[in-house]
């Protein structure tokens, strides 16, 4: 069992690419498919179905910045068992906003955990939830881009 652990961890180091591996209470996410290292990556994860994806709305939310790369390695910590939702930006300006053409069709990337589909506007809490127990945990997230 203890073998099983180990290889866990070093599974979960390879998919860091070599990064600390995370520990209980750590969410690792690593984000794929930036087209540009320009700006920012504003990630947030929420509990909260009624809010989501706009968890900045939400006080309890884990919220990170980093900057951009064509791929990006991001550690949620604190993070205490729960229903979780991921939802990405790639801010390539730094202004803080999903910029949009037309008013609707974002323009910059965007990603959400599950790989959540974006069909008509932002997935649902429901499509991009997933339960946390707690333990180290590594997921993958896939930028997008609609421009």
């Amino acid at each position: 069992m203890k073998r099983a652990g180990a290889l866990a961890l070093a599974a979960s180091a390879a998919l860091l690419g070599g990064a600390t591996p995370p520990k209980p209470g750590e969410i690792a996410v690593t984000i794929t498919d930036l087209r540009s290292a320009k700006g920012v990556v504003r990630a947030c994860m929420t509990t909260n179905p009624k809010i989501f994806p706009r968890c900045r709305e939400d006080p309890a939310s884990h919220r990170l910045v980093v900057p951009a790369g064509t791929r990006v390695e991001l550690m949620f910590t604190n993070v205490k068992p729960g229903r979780y939702a991921i939802a990405l930006l790639h801010d390539e300006n730094n202004n803080g906003k999903a910029d949009r053409a037309l008013g609707m069709m974002p323009k910059e990337g965007f990603g959400f955990s599950r790989d959540a589909k974006v069909q008509m506007g932002p997935p649902k809490f429901s499509d991009a939830v997933f339960d946390y127990k707690g333990d180290a945990a590594v997921l993958t997230i896939r930028m997008r881009y609609m421009l």
